[in-house]
């Protein structure tokens, strides 16, 4: 990893890169499964920086980017959820968004926005963290292992006959 990144929290400033990000995540995983995950519509991008936007403001959220000359290059969203009966889940911290543009792929600055995340909601005093990830993401699925993530559940999703 180079030593030129720099990890920091997100600020409004950060709001419309953190958008496309967030757009090409909705793209991936739209690619991955349209009918599953919502297509990005024409302003995705300003929705999702808005999205992340109410985010900044929540005391049991945080983002984190990664930049290097000032450039934002990736970033990690983390939250506490609270206990969840429906899902059989005592509070945990969650790991909602991880996205590194293309060209810093594979190079550690994922797994680095994902420690940083990871220390932040041990440092709220949660007891695990957990995140979801698409079936088709390989690449992620790997990632995630390497950093001491295991399966627990499996999603299924069938399509209602119209």
């Amino acid at each position: 990893m180079n030593d030129d990144i720099i990890v920091r929290r997100a600020a409004p400033a950060d709001l419309p890169v953190l958008g496309r990000l967030g757009a090409l995540l909705m793209r991936a995983h739209h690619d991955f499964d349209p009918c599953r995950f919502m297509a990005p519509a024409e302003h995705a991008q300003q929705g999702y920086a808005g999205f992340l936007g109410e985010q900044l403001e929540q005391d049991t959220a945080a983002i984190f980017v990664a930049e290097r000359g000032g450039t934002v290059l990736g970033y990690v969203y983390a939250a506490i959820e609270g206990k969840a009966w429906k899902e059989l889940r005592d509070v945990a911290g969650f790991i909602h968004d991880v996205a590194v543009v293309e060209s810093e792929r594979r190079q550690g600055l994922g797994a680095r926005l994902l420690d940083v995340a990871a220390q932040w909601l041990a440092g709220q005093g949660v007891p695990r963290v957990m995140l979801w990830t698409a079936e088709q993401n390989a690449g992620a699925q790997r990632l995630f292992a390497k950093l001491g993530f295991r399966r627990t559940m499996i999603e299924m999703t069938r399509e209602v006959a119209r």
